[in-house]
């Protein structure tokens, strides 16, 4: 990878982490918590699956580029202000801990009529 020039990543992004709690019936609730701030970029890649009803809503796929941080995995989330990416995957593309790559589905709220 490209070393990438100073100002690419200055989108704010907030890495929200999973917190699990017993629903009471035997089962857990999952809920997220704001965790730290991370400076990125995002890059469109397209849309995921096939348009519903009709209506063009399809989650879009995007690449978040961030500075290295271990740990991450895709039982986390990032936020953009109110939009919220799900984590696919996260790589170190050459292994070196400078750049942490990953591919995100925004996730799209389901609104009731």
């Amino acid at each position: 990878m490209t070393h990438r020039p100073l100002g690419v990543r200055r989108r704010r992004l907030v890495l929200e982490l999973p917190v699990e709690e017993p629903d009471g019936f035997g089962g857990r609730l999952r809920r997220y918590v704001a965790g730290p701030v991370l400076w990125g970029s995002l890059e469109a890649l397209g849309s995921v699956g096939a348009s519903r009803g009709g209506r063009d809503d399809r989650p879009g796929l995007y690449r978040a580029s961030l500075r290295y941080r271990p740990g991450v995995t895709p039982a986390m989330r990032l936020a953009d202000g109110a939009r919220r990416f799900a984590i696919r995957a996260a790589a170190d593309p050459d292994g070196r801990r400078r750049d942490l790559v990953c591919e995100v589905e925004e996730m799209i709220e389901e609104t009731v009529p």
